[in-house]
């Protein structure tokens, strides 16, 4: 059962930093994983996502502010978000997913397993 937790989440002020870590445990299969994210009275979107081989992909607006990485050996997801707008107020969720077709890594239909969220407010 795959296991999914979020941390790093937090307020902060516009231009600063935050580095989202979100733990795995439990899959074997190859998998891809993905942050998404979902402002109040918006749908959930994706903003970054990295398989287990291969390039990284990000939604248009946020390449170049956020990047997405992994720690294969702490089974660890990361997502570093740099000048941090009011906008990117949301709550933060990890996700990981079986489909080996890049254009479902941004999907949200695609992910098969969630975590629970962290908060991350720019103010």
């Amino acid at each position: 059962h795959v296991q999914l937790v979020e941390s790093g989440g937090g307020s902060v002020q516009p231009g600063g930093s935050l580095r989202l870590s979100c733990a795995a445990s439990g899959y074997t299969l190859p998998m891809y994983m993905a942050w998404f994210r979902q402002a109040p009275g918006k749908e959930r979107e994706g903003v970054a996502a990295i398989p287990r081989l291969g390039a990284t992909y990000y939604a248009g607006s946020l390449k170049g502010r956020f990047t997405i990485s992994k720690d294969s050996a702490k089974n660890t997801l990361y997502l570093q978000m740099n000048s941090l707008k009011a906008e990117d107020t949301a709550t933060y969720y990890c996700a990981a997913g079986r489909a080996y077709d890049s254009r479902c890594f941004l999907g949200v239909v695609w992910a098969n397993y969630w975590g629970q969220g962290t908060q991350v407010t720019v103010s």
